[in-house]
C-alpha cells in the first residue's frame, strides 16, 4: 500500500486558533466541502478580521447565525463550545499538554463534537502520531479492502488490527484513506 500511494504527505491545519479549528469542524459536519466552505466563509465574515471568538459568537444572535446558513442544531453546538471555552471548562490553551485519551474525553463534552471529530483534531490540528479513528467508515472500508475481508470490520476489529501500527497509527490511517482514492484525488465509494 505504501508503494502504491507513495510518500506520506499528512498536512496539518495550523492556521487560526484551536477554537477556529473546532468551529470549522462543526460547520463541516454532514455537508459537502463546497457548501460547508461557503457557510464557514459567511460565518467568519460576521466577526472582525474574519476571526470569531467564543465571546463574539455568544454575543451574535441566532438570527444572524441562521442567516449565514447554520442550522439550529449547529448554532446550539457553537454556543455550547463557546460557553465551555469562556467558562474555562474547555481550556483550549492547554490541549498540547494533554494525553490523547484525556483530550478526546475533554472535547466530547461539547455538544456536536464526538469521538471522530476529536480524533481528527488530534491528527490534523495537533499532529498527534498515534491516532486510529476506529469509527471512520473510510478506515473501515480500506481495512476491509487491504485485508480482503468480506465485511467491513467493526470498530473493535479496527482497533485489534491497528494495534500493530502503534505508535504510528496516524500515518497508517493516512495511507488507508489514500488507498481508497480512485486516481483523481477523490476518495472512492466502497
Amino acid at each position: 500500500m505504501i508503494e502504491q500511494v507513495g510518500p506520506c504527505r499528512i498536512e496539518l491545519r495550523t492556521d487560526g486558533t484551536h477554537y477556529h479549528a473546532l468551529t470549522r469542524a462543526i460547520v463541516f459536519q454532514q455537508l459537502s466541502g463546497k457548501a460547508a466552505g461557503t457557510i464557514l466563509g459567511r460565518f467568519n465574515a460576521l466577526f472582525p478580521a474574519n476571526s470569531p471568538t467564543p465571546e463574539a459568537v455568544l454575543a451574535t444572535s441566532d438570527e444572524q447565525l441562521r442567516a449565514v446558513g447554520l442550522s439550529r442544531q449547529k448554532i446550539g453546538y457553537m454556543r455550547d463550545l463557546s460557553l465551555k471555552v469562556t467558562s474555562g471548562d474547555l481550556p483550549l490553551d492547554a490541549v498540547e499538554h494533554m494525553a490523547d485519551d484525556d483530550l478526546i474525553a475533554h472535547l466530547v463534552q461539547v455538544k456536536g463534537i464526538g469521538r471522530w471529530t476529536a480524533q481528527m483534531f488530534l491528527m490534523f490540528r495537533l499532529g498527534r502520531p498515534d491516532v486510529l479513528p476506529e469509527l471512520d467508515l473510510g478506515i473501515q472500508n480500506a481495512i476491509r479492502k487491504a485485508y480482503r475481508m468480506r465485511k467491513r470490520p467493526t470498530p473493535k476489529q479496527v482497533k485489534r488490527i491497528g494495534a500493530k501500527w502503534s505508535p504510528h497509527s496516524s500515518v497508517a490511517s493516512w495511507y488507508l484513506w489514500r488507498s481508497l482514492e480512485n486516481g483523481d484525488g477523490q476518495l472512492g465509494a466502497e
